[in-house]
C-alpha cells in the first residue's frame, strides 16, 4: 500500500470544494476556519500514518511546528495523538485567547528552525502552513527530519508563492511582485499586511520544496493539500504546478 492509498479516497471534490469555502471565514471568523481546517489535517495525518503501515496513530507524540492558539491541539488530542506544539510568537499562541489555555496537549515557544528537542524523539511531525513564513524553510524541514524517530511521518504542508493564495490577504496582488503588493496593501489599508513580503512571507516555490525533499533521501509522497485525487498529477508537471498546486504536501519517512 502506498502512503496516500487512504487518503486518496477522501480526496474528493466535495472535500475540496467545502475545505475551500472555509477560507472566506480565516478573518471574520476564525474559529470556524482554523477548526475545520485543523479536523481535515487530523485525519489526512492519520490517514497518511496508516498507509505508512503505522496501524492506529493513538498514543503516538505528534510534533506541531507553528501550531498557533490551539485548534490543531485539539483536533489531534481527539484523534487519540500526544500532541506538542511549537511557536515562535507569542502573540500567535494566544491569538484565540482561551483557546490555547483550554486546548489539550503542551505548548512550547520556540524556532522551528532549531527545534529544542533531541533527535529522533518524537513519532509524527507536522508543519502546516509554515514554510513560506520563514526565511530558511529547508532548514525547518531539516529540524523536522532531525526530531523525528525511523520509521516516523514528517507531513510538510505550504503554501506555493505563484499560486493564487500565495499572497494572503494580499490577493492576486503579489502576481505584481512581492514588495508591489505589500506597498498597494499598505496604501489600501492604512497598514502594512499580517504576513508581509520579506520580513514574514517569502516566495517559496514548488519545485524548492520538492528539490529539498528529495535531496533527503525520505521522499515518499508529494501532491496538493486541497485538490481532489484526480488533479495530484499537477504536482508532475514542471512549471504549471507553481500556479496549480496552491499548496504543496511533503511527505517523508526518515530512515
Amino acid at each position: 500500500m502506498a502512503v496516500t492509498d487512504l487518503f486518496a479516497r477522501r480526496a474528493t471534490l466535495t472535500r475540496s470544494v467545502g475545505l475551500l469555502g472555509q477560507f472566506r471565514y480565516e478573518q471574520t471568523d476564525p474559529a470556524r476556519f482554523y477548526g475545520a481546517l485543523a479536523d481535515d489535517t487530523a485525519a489526512m495525518v492519520t490517514d497518511l500514518w496508516r498507509g505508512a503501515g503505522g496501524g492506529d496513530p493513538a498514543g503516538r507524540t505528534l510534533l506541531d511546528v507553528g501550531g498557533g492558539p490551539g485548534y490543531f491541539a485539539s483536533a489531534f488530542t481527539a484523534a487519540g495523538l500526544r500532541y506538542i506544539g511549537v511557536e515562535p510568537d507569542p502573540t500567535e499562541m494566544h491569538a484565540a485567547g482561551p483557546v490555547t489555555a483550554h486546548s489539550p496537549g503542551s505548548f512550547v515557544r520556540a524556532s522551528g528552525m532549531a527545534l529544542p528537542f533531541a533527535d529522533a524523539s518524537v513519532d509524527i511531525t507536522l508543519s502546516s502552513n509554515v514554510a513560506e513564513h520563514v526565511p530558511r524553510p529547508w532548514r525547518l524541514g531539516d529540524e523536522m527530519l532531525r526530531v523525528t524517530r525511523p520509521g516516523g511521518l514528517v507531513v510538510l504542508s505550504y503554501t506555493v508563492w505563484l499560486g493564487p493564495f500565495g499572497g494572503h490577504e494580499m490577493g492576486l496582488t503579489h502576481y505584481l511582485g512581492g514588495h508591489r503588493a505589500a506597498a498597494r496593501y499598505t496604501r489600501r489599508h492604512g497598514h502594512p499586511p499580517k504576513n508581509n513580503y520579506g520580513s514574514s512571507l517569502f516566495a517559496v516555490s514548488a519545485a524548492a520544496g520538492l528539490n529539498w525533499a528529495r535531496s533527503t533521501g525520505a521522499l515518499v509522497a508529494a501532491f496538493p493539500r486541497y485538490h481532489p485525487r484526480w488533479a495530484w498529477r499537477l504536482t508532475s508537471v514542471p512549471g504549471l504546478r507553481e500556479f496549480a498546486v496552491s499548496n504543496l504536501v511533503l511527505v517523508l519517512r526518515p530512515c
